[in-house]
């Protein structure tokens, strides 16, 4: 299969891209490197991945060193016309979509570029499917759709009308969108919820990564909502095998689905969304705790409130994905955190 992924410059994108190639699909990957967080270490995973950041920068087709079956294209997903050129040279078997302008936070100050990256970029990447047709249109979606619910595990079966930040809202759109072109086109479409992603190679925004650049500097890590938080942290290969396993299983029609009781995970169109995470919260104090024992030092700690557009909790169940996909997320918290701490001393040589 040939297979376009976007956002391979991006944390899972990268990984994802690597882990394609390696058992023998050919990859094209798109970022556009945007600065919205550290460029270098974008350009690290690229260089990882056998791609010469000089190169990529070209906005040229670049073969990577490294994998033969893996190409590199700097494209903007606000560039329709160089999308649609792309699609149709290429002809795309599957289309794994990551690519977006991430963060809760980053939301309120800069509202207007996720309605360009992930609104109007995702509309292009339908439109590229509807004319230049693929079997399988796979696209991140993201735990904070759930919003104001608070009714534990988040169940995809459950309506999310309440989303409490733009970013949030922007992922509701995209499910909303797939929807609306898997109906009118019959085009497949999956939907993953991705709950709070981590390991080597990760986001600077992170909780992760700031907690253990703030403790190995010496600096005070800030604990929001004075400590009473959970996630669903999942760590990244058990993530790269979910999406792998739903990419392979092109979403199909419910045959049995209702419209006076609808169920918003499926339709009668080839339309499905999954909860991707590990199913087990975390206390963010126990989390903190782990990363103590990996650094072998312990945190200075400022307690601050809920910061707008955060919720307290996130579990997902992922009963679905276990059932239809045989997903099975393994790694536990603390060996993730190893992972992730090994990497970022060896990175950043501390």
């Amino acid at each position: 299969m040939k297979i376009l992924v976007t956002g391979t410059a991006g944390f899972i994108g990268s990984a994802l891209a690597v882990r394609l190639t390696e058992r023998g699909n050919q990859v094209i990957g798109i970022d556009n490197i945007n600065a919205y967080y550290d460029v270098n270490l974008k350009y690290g995973r690229l260089t990882r991945d056998g791609i010469d950041p000089q190169k990529a920068l070209s906005g040229l087709i670049v073969q990577s060193e490294k994998y033969s079956h893996y190409k590199f294209l700097k494209m903007d997903l606000e560039d329709r016309a160089g999308l649609l050129e792309l699609f149709k040279n290429q002809k795309f078997d599957r289309v794994c979509h990551l690519a977006a302008q991430a963060g809760v936070r980053y939301s309120l100050t800069n509202p207007d570029s996720y309605i360009q990256c992930n609104i109007v970029g995702f509309l292009n990447i339908l439109e590229c499917c509807r004319h230049y047709p693929v079997q399988h249109l796979l696209y991140a979606s993201s735990s904070s759709v759930y919003g104001l619910n608070t009714k534990y595990p988040f169940s995809t079966h459950d309506h999310v009308d309440h989303p409490v930040s733009l970013y949030a809202a922007t992922k509701k759109a995209t499910e909303l969108m797939a929807h609306t072109y898997s109906h009118l086109f019959r085009i497949p479409t999956t939907g993953l919820r991705f709950f709070t992603v981590y390991g080597p190679w990760g986001r600077p925004d992170m909780a992760l990564f700031l907690f253990t650049r703030a403790i190995l500097e010496n600096r005070p890590i800030e604990i929001f909502n004075n400590g009473a938080m959970q996630r669903d942290f999942t760590y990244l290969d058990d993530i790269v095998s979910g999406v792998i396993k739903a990419l392979d299983q092109p979403a199909q029609a419910d045959p049995h689905w209702n419209g006076t009781l609808p169920d918003p995970s499926r339709s009668s169109a080839p339309y499905r969304i999954y909860n991707i995470g590990n199913n087990a919260p975390v206390e963010l104090l126990d989390f903190i705790r782990a990363l103590e024992k990996a650094l072998g030092k312990e945190a200075l700690k400022t307690f601050l409130p809920l910061q707008p557009g955060d919720v307290p909790n996130t579990w997902a169940d992922v009963s679905d994905l276990v059932k239809d996909l045989q997903y099975q997320p393994a790694t536990p918290i603390e060996k993730g955190i190893e992972q992730f701490v090994r990497w970022y001393r060896e990175f950043y040589k501390i």
